[in-house]
């Protein structure tokens, strides 16, 4: 297992990685300070602070394994859970520990630090993050939604929500929060809330499917939420119109979180391989989108950039020790791959 001690020594000894394949030509642009073009948020092993940053920057083609640490000489915490860049600045959330971490996204270096802790230094456990308008709303685990003003990167209110709320995303001016109640399990949540953002308070709760985690959005108004279920049930794909909040349908899908590119969505399959939604037709491939013939040891989070039409898969291994991330085209022929942290849950691509 990973220490800070040890991370220190990866860093002193971290060498330029070279892509195993051909990579897009890019603008080499004068930096004074490291910079990335691509982020990996490892989350590291529940109970243990050693979540990391691993960044890779493709004009250089350095891999750097914890680029938070170089940047600011302190590790990210316990269990990091999400990343998102909004505006000028990048926010990495830190469930153990209790933080949002805000830093430039070009450095990685640090803005503010956000604490999300009770009076006896508890974790009140952020879970997501999603933006609007200047604001950032981030779940908290104790059933409430925190409201950030990106200017002041202060705390200006706090909305109850349902049990252990997880996941939340924008669509139509709403913010859809998905409530897990995961804590009390198996007497687990089953609802998602919906927050008018001009009152910030919420107006609606919807009945989805048993143990929501997951959420995307399309550009139909459609809102997808994924649950676990309860053992033995199955997991369920629960689709919202956002035009008229009301469920549409809540089906069997045995997959992962959708990751959104136009009309297709990408997903994890319950044997490991990666198949793709039809957002248009609402229906599913069985067919596997990887090509080439390309294998996952354990498929842990798929991603698009939506400029390149690139689809980044990463591969927890053992969940112990350093896993990998994948990159394949739009036809599903792996580019290259990198190695990464432990558990790499997050990817953040940062245009220049």
């Amino acid at each position: 297992m990973k220490s800070i001690k040890l991370q220190n020594l990866l860093l002193a000894c971290a060498v330029a990685l070279s892509l195993t394949a051909c990579h897009k030509d890019k603008k080499v642009v004068p930096e004074d300070k490291p910079t990335a073009d691509l982020y990996v948020l490892n989350q590291g092993n529940l109970g243990l602070p050693n979540s990391t940053l691993t960044s890779y920057n493709y004009t250089t083609k350095l891999l750097t394994p914890d680029f938070f640490l170089l940047a600011n000489g302190k590790g990210l915490g316990n269990t990091a859970n999400d990343v998102k860049i909004y505006g000028a600045k990048m926010y990495i959330v830190v469930d153990k520990s209790g933080t949002v971490e805000v830093v430039n996204p070009k450095t990685a270096k640090s803005i503010k630090q956000v604490l999300f802790q009770n009076a006896d230094k508890s974790s009140r456990e952020p879970r997501s993050i999603a933006f609007y308008k200047g604001n950032a709303f981030i779940t908290l685990y104790d059933n409430n939604v925190a409201v950030l003003d990106t200017a002041t990167l202060t705390i200006t209110k706090y909305i109850p929500v349902g049990r252990n709320p997880e996941q939340l995303a924008v669509s139509n001016d709403k913010l859809y929060v998905v409530n897990g109640g995961g804590l009390s399990y198996p007497d687990v949540d089953k609802t998602v809330s919906i927050i008018n953002l001009s009152s910030l308070t919420v107006t609606k709760t919807l009945t989805v499917g048993l143990n929501p985690y997951a959420i995307s959005v399309d550009s139909y108004g459609d809102v997808f939420v994924h649950s676990y279920n309860v053992y033995p049930g199955s997991p369920q794909l629960t689709i919202i119109d956002s035009k008229t909040d009301v469920v549409k349908s809540i089906t069997e899908f045995a997959g992962g979180p959708f990751a959104v590119n136009g009309d297709i969505a990408y997903y994890i399959t319950s044997d490991g391989t990666i198949n793709t939604y039809d957002l248009k037709e609402l229906k599913a491939s069985s067919s596997n989108f990887i090509t080439d013939g390309t294998t996952f040891t354990a498929a842990y989070a798929v991603v698009t950039n939506t400029l390149t039409g690139e689809v980044f898969v990463t591969d927890a291994k053992d969940y112990k020790s350093n896993g990998l991330i994948y990159a394949f085209d739009k036809n599903g022929k792996k580019e290259y791959s990198l190695v990464t942290g432990i558990n790499p849950g997050s990817v953040v691509f940062v245009n220049r």
